[in-house]
């Protein structure tokens, strides 16, 4: 009993088919109950984004107390948080499929949460820079479990649906990071900002622990399927030769350039173009977030879910389209003089932008083994986070500091709107390709065996 040893062995016992059996029994998964863990899911995803993303509405403050350079900016945002991620997402998803998912989750709520507090004791780049490692180091334990266990509460047909939900929380964190944190930041300054931040996800791990069961591993998965893990050598060669999972991996990577630097860098472009304070960039970029970011991703899913009864294609189609034409409306707000027509303009191009994560989400899901799923979000949120998020921001930062002494405040508006513009174009052909990879259906199950 107790906590690490319900992380290191799984609750549920083998029966003779090599299947688990949780200690919720066939109850865990089924009516309500579902949504009630997805709902909780989601919260998990809102403070991981939101403890993740807050730094974006406190970096100016940040950034004149330390005197640091756009680069150096975009180095704490991306590759600080970043590079931990990643390289504690490959053993957190191996004990992901093997252990109890929810507990992982519950922990590492806890421990990121306690790491963004302690980025509000800062007393320079370096230290703030390995308080977000921390930050890094717990979120990179979250996102694995998480995925797999939403795999394991929803049928293949309700898994796109399931996974716009999800992403919901992502909307909600980005917005909750900006509107609560700009305004503590108003109130108490950026270091009480991120202690506040910080507090909630203690509760929410507890909460995660005492109340959500853990599913029977694999129990919608197609028959014949490979429910428990195998050798990691074993995992990582069928991963990587299986053609349709790691375009989604890599398209999705090239896409979310466009919405790290969307939540990132956006309040900063809005408080050099326009002049207003943290609090009111909070308030009325955080309510643009809201308004563009519930009803995307719920659309993108249900849609999803139509159109892949008819072709599974369209779990790369789909994501392709949306990633180059939120590039449109994104360019009219960023050329925009005015507040209101730069805010709504960002509003759609949002929205039509995060319509891509249940397709990709589920398709990822959909396209491995049960044994294999918590390793294959460590994979695609390796080339995420490395791509998207630690060398997209840098760029942004790097791009926005050659140009500054030509462009001015100006600087950091162009290079969003390029490094977008670039990814676009980029994952509309990412995903073109992967879509060749498919057949018109029934490819999630053969094509992670034979990807040829």
């Amino acid at each position: 009993m107790g906590w690490m040893p319900d992380l290191i062995t799984d609750s549920g016992a083998t029966n003779s088919g090599g299947t688990e059996t949780p200690s919720g029994g066939a109850e865990a998964s089924g009516g309500a109950y579902r949504w009630y863990v997805l709902g909780l899911l989601t919260l998990v995803s809102m403070f991981s984004i939101a403890d993740r993303l807050v730094f974006s509405i406190l970096l100016e403050d940040i950034k004149a107390e330390f005197a640091f350079s756009d680069g150096q900016i975009g180095l704490l945002g991306g590759l600080a948080f970043a590079a931990t991620y990643v390289v504690i997402g490959f053993p957190a998803a191996r004990l992901a499929d093997r252990s109890v998912r929810k507990n992982i989750v519950a922990g590492a709520i806890g421990f990121w949460s306690a790491m963004t507090a302690l980025c509000g004791l800062a007393t320079g780049f370096w230290t703030l820079f390995f308080a977000r490692t921390g930050v890094g180091v717990g979120e990179g334990c979250s996102g694995p479990a998480s995925q797999s266990l939403v795999a394991d509460y929803f049928r293949r047909e309700e898994l796109a649906k399931a996974m716009g939900f999800l992403t919901i929380g992502a909307t909600m964190g980005t917005a909750g990071g900006l509107l609560i944190g700009g305004q503590l930041n108003e109130l108490f300054g950026w270091r009480w900002a991120f202690m506040l931040m910080g507090l909630p996800g203690v509760l929410i791990g507890a909460i995660v622990y005492f109340t959500m069961r853990e599913p029977k591993r694999g129990q919608y998965a197609p028959k014949g399927a490979e429910i428990n893990q195998q050798p990691l050598l074993q995992t990582a060669k069928v991963l990587t030769g299986n053609r349709v999972f790691m375009g989604l991996a890599v398209g999705w990577a090239v896409q979310i350039m466009i919405g790290y630097a969307l939540a990132f860098w956006m309040a900063a472009v809005m408080m050099r173009n326009f002049g207003i304070s943290s609090g009111d960039v909070g308030l009325y970029l955080g309510l643009a977030f809201l308004i563009g970011g519930i009803p995307g991703p719920i659309l993108g899913g249900y849609i999803a879910g139509w159109l892949t009864k008819r072709d599974e294609r369209w779990r790369a189609w789909l994501p392709g389209m949306v990633s180059l034409g939120c590039v449109v409306p994104l360019g009219l707000s960023l050329s925009s003089s005015s507040f209101w027509p730069f805010l709504i303009y960002f509003a759609i191009a949002y929205a039509i932008y995060v319509a891509s994560q249940a397709p990709i989400l589920s398709g990822i899901q959909a396209a491995v083994e049960p044994g294999q799923r918590g390793f294959a979000v460590a994979i695609a949120l390796f080339f995420n986070n490395l791509v998207g998020q630690a060398l997209g921001l840098a760029v942004i930062g790097w791009v926005s500091d050659w140009l500054a002494p030509t462009q001015g405040t100006l600087s950091l508006t162009i290079s969003v709107f390029a490094v977008c513009l670039v990814s676009g174009i980029a994952a509309m052909a990412v995903f073109a390709w992967t879509a060749a990879q498919m057949g018109p259906s029934g490819y999630l199950a053969k094509m992670a065996k034979d990807p040829g």
